[in-house]
């Protein structure tokens, strides 16, 4: 993807076509579940960060995937303690640039974990639709978000979902993607599949890519050693999950697998004449 002007687009603190990768949590201590025990999963979150830092990825975003069934509002302060004390733990050991999601749709609390941990970005699932999902009505939060970033002493970016994975809009997604660009301060734009795997079709991809309005694009869903080349010239980076892990989304990550995927990808920046994003 290039602008106007012909020069690539490239993701701030991640460079050039990087590969972010999932860590997905087990179930965290909250105020309705005991979940598991906060060493244990900083112990798990760091050495799944190792692993992608071994196989050549850019990035990590850790997330609360074991939380479900998902809450949609209010803060709770034991999930947002130990999200702070794993995406630190995660940030410190590893040179990956670091993000963080917090299921479903709670970026005040992503921003909160992020801030803290010094890590670099958040993952908001609505930042400036109205979804409809399993867990409930997902309500815009780009507000709330930027009245806390122009608060903060650090920056942490926001990366924003579009039409976002197990939900449905209210309004059609060429009008959300527009009116999103136009009035929200997201630092790139996040377009996925259907559910968690799933690859978005590439003409709905290049669709979103020409409304996105000269923000980066990552691809949030779907992609596969096989398919990484479809996708290549039409975003800016991608975010990987289900398929490196060894048997299933919630399972650890299959360290061989990442590194074919990042071999290929460093394949396709070499015959572009790009060396690899920096670690």
């Amino acid at each position: 993807m290039m602008r106007e002007d012909g020069a690539e687009l490239l993701l701030p603190r991640l460079g050039y076509k990087p590969l972010i990768g999932m860590i997905h949590l087990p179930q965290l201590p909250t105020l309705q579940r005991l979940g598991g025990d906060v060493e244990e999963i900083v112990e798990y979150a760091v050495n799944e960060a190792r692993k992608l830092e071994e196989a050549g990825f850019q990035g990590a975003i850790v997330e609360n995937y074991g939380d479900m069934p998902y809450h949609v509002d209010g803060v709770d302060p034991l999930r947002l303690a130990a999200m702070s004390v794993i995406a630190r733990e995660v940030a410190r050991s590893t040179s990956l640039v670091v993000g963080v999601n917090v299921l479903r749709n709670n970026p005040v609390e992503a921003l909160a974990a992020a801030y803290a941990a010094r890590a670099s970005f958040i993952r908001v699932n609505a930042y400036c639709e109205t979804r409809l999902a399993p867990e409930g009505i997902l309500e815009p939060k780009a507000a709330v978000v930027e009245d806390i970033r122009s608060r903060l002493t650090r920056a942490v970016m926001v990366f924003a979902d579009v039409d976002v994975k197990h939900s449905y809009g209210l309004t059609p997604v060429e009008h959300a993607v527009r009116q999103c660009v136009e009035r929200g301060y997201m630092d790139a734009v996040i377009v996925s599949g259907s559910e968690t795997g799933a690859a978005p079709p590439p003409g709905y991809v290049a669709a979103i890519r020409a409304l996105a309005g000269g923000k980066p694009l990552l691809l949030g869903s779907g992609l596969t050693v096989d398919n990484i080349r479809v996708y290549w010239g039409l975003v800016d980076g991608f975010i990987v999950g289900s398929s490196i892990k060894v048997a299933g989304t919630m399972s650890p990550i299959d360290l061989e697998k990442a590194r074919r995927l990042a071999r290929t990808a460093q394949e396709l920046r070499s015959a572009r004449g790009v060396g690899a994003p920096p670690q």
